[in-house]
């Protein structure tokens, strides 16, 4: 997947089929009717999109992600540290912390995950 920046809509229509998937098309309609106040051919139209964007997929009216929310969070991360520091996530803490103190529970948390990483 090339891109992985969603829209707001999009997060919010993508956040709906993680939390109720698997679903057919026809419930994520009146999800979309309920939620978001969509009409049916806004609903497959962005549906549409985001499976050709390799996200989802809807096989037999079966909705249901190609990637978890937390594979794509993963992803949209990765992104934006290549994008804005070059990759380097020591550049991205760096600045990260700059503006905000971490606390004595965020610097363990991040030591045991270095540790466990070595």
């Amino acid at each position: 997947m090339a891109d992985t920046r969603l829209g707001a809509v999009e997060t919010r229509f993508a956040d709906l089929i993680w939390a109720h998937e698997p679903l057919s098309s026809g419930e994520l309609v009146k999800l979309c009717e309920q939620e978001l106040r969509w009409k049916k051919s806004t609903t497959y139209t962005v549906l549409r999109r985001l499976c050709e964007r390799g996200l989802f997929r809807n096989d037999g009216g079966t909705v249901m992600s190609l990637l978890s929310k937390e594979q794509f969070s993963a992803m949209q991360s990765e992104q934006f540290v290549e994008e804005t520091f070059e990759g380097s996530l020591p550049r991205f803490l760096a600045a990260f912390s700059t503006r905000r103190k971490l606390s004595h529970e965020e610097i363990d948390a991040l030591q045991a995950l270095i540790d466990k990483l070595r």
